[in-house]
């Protein structure tokens, strides 16, 4: 297993469980910080690991960016480029995906909107040709 280099101010975590890792290309780490008024989870991605494309039905999610380099996309729009410091609010019934750069570890805060029957619907995988193509 290649040498972990967290990249964010939160410790790595564990490496995602079967129930998740499933809908990730490559290794990702999830270290629960809260779950007071909402989940809160620090996620580390080691380099060119990313999530299939997803839905937040209902409640959302904001992604809050403190280490290393990664990318967001929302469906049939341009990929962001994301550095420490950068917010994502993702609205409900929103396909996206999010992920780190091929070059670098990256890590970010999931804060999981609250909602009454909420749910994620985890879709395909970000496909290989596009991905290889972000600089």
């Amino acid at each position: 297993m290649a040498e972990i280099k967290n990249p964010g101010v939160f410790d790595v975590g564990k490496p995602l469980p079967a129930q998740f890792s499933k809908y990730f290309i490559g290794q990702a780490y999830l270290n629960p910080l809260t779950k007071v008024g909402g989940a809160i989870h620090n996620v580390t991605f080691s380099p060119g690991c990313r999530n299939n494309w997803h839905i937040h039905h209902k409640g959302g999610q904001i992604l809050l960016v403190t280490g290393g380099r990664g990318w967001y996309q929302e469906f049939g729009k341009a990929p962001q480029a994301l550095k420490p410091g950068d917010v994502v609010n993702i609205a409900p019934e929103v396909k996206h995906w999010h992920g780190a750069a091929k070059d670098s570890w990256f890590s970010h805060l999931a804060v999981e909107i609250p909602a009454e029957d909420s749910s994620n619907e985890w879709l395909e995988p970000v496909d290989d040709e596009q991905y290889s193509k972000l600089k």
